[in-house]
């Protein structure tokens, strides 16, 4: 079983070598993405591939032990989330390399996994950039589904985005806007929430629900 996953693991990888796009990867480069190897094949492929070889948790997994952009990200998108457990996230996110692997984990799997909502209250206050990034844009895109915060999970949000907001980091301060704004636009009730705390903090508030 395992020879084979692995063979299914070097036939993708020699296909990256047809779909490579060197421009892209070169763009990459210069805008600090640093990966072993890094094809610049586009997303759209890789979603061709994703639904070629189907939801493969085996596959998922030697797929993110490569360290080639184009396998980590693949990786994201054919994991079934019902097989993935708290511990693989947990890994995951720790060895995820930038913020693009950052942003296809939280897209193509952890806004699926029914625990990731706690988690991502914890990765919010990490002092990891990675992970804050992570938690606000699971966050975003369960706001963007309708789904919305407990009493507890507000203050929490409000108070650790508010804060995120006047952080060094334009990734993070970006990232904790994109989730208030998702939150903002729930509801004119969360939008009226979101635009107090900024006012309280002394922040631009958003435009009306």
């Amino acid at each position: 079983m395992l020879q084979e996953t692995q063979e299914k693991v070097r036939e993708i990888k020699r296909s990256f070598r047809q779909l490579m796009n060197g421009v892209t990867s070169q763009s990459m480069r210069e805008k600090g993405l640093s990966y072993k190897i890094n094809w610049g094949v586009a997303y759209t492929d890789l979603k061709n591939m994703a639904a070629e070889y189907g939801k493969d948790y085996s596959l998922a997994i030697e797929l993110w032990k490569e360290n080639i952009r184009e396998c980590k990200i693949l990786a994201t998108m054919i994991m079934p989330p019902e097989e993935m457990s708290a511990e693989v996230v947990d890994l995951w996110l720790e060895q995820a390399p930038t913020q693009e692997i950052v942003e296809m984990l939280a897209f193509n799997l952890l806004q699926y996994l029914p625990y990731v909502p706690v988690m991502a209250y914890e990765w919010i206050a990490s002092d990891i950039e990675l992970r804050q990034i992570a938690g606000y844009l699971v966050l975003a895109r369960l706001f963007m589904r309708g789904e919305t915060p407990d009493e507890r999970g507000m203050n929490e949000i409000i108070d650790q985005a508010t804060t995120a907001l006047r952080d060094n980091s334009i990734a993070i301060r970006h990232a904790a806007f994109t989730c208030l704004q998702r939150l903002a636009q729930v509801e004119q009730t969360y939008c009226d929430i979101v635009n107090k705390a900024l006012r309280h903090a002394g922040l631009e508030n958003f435009t009306t629900f």
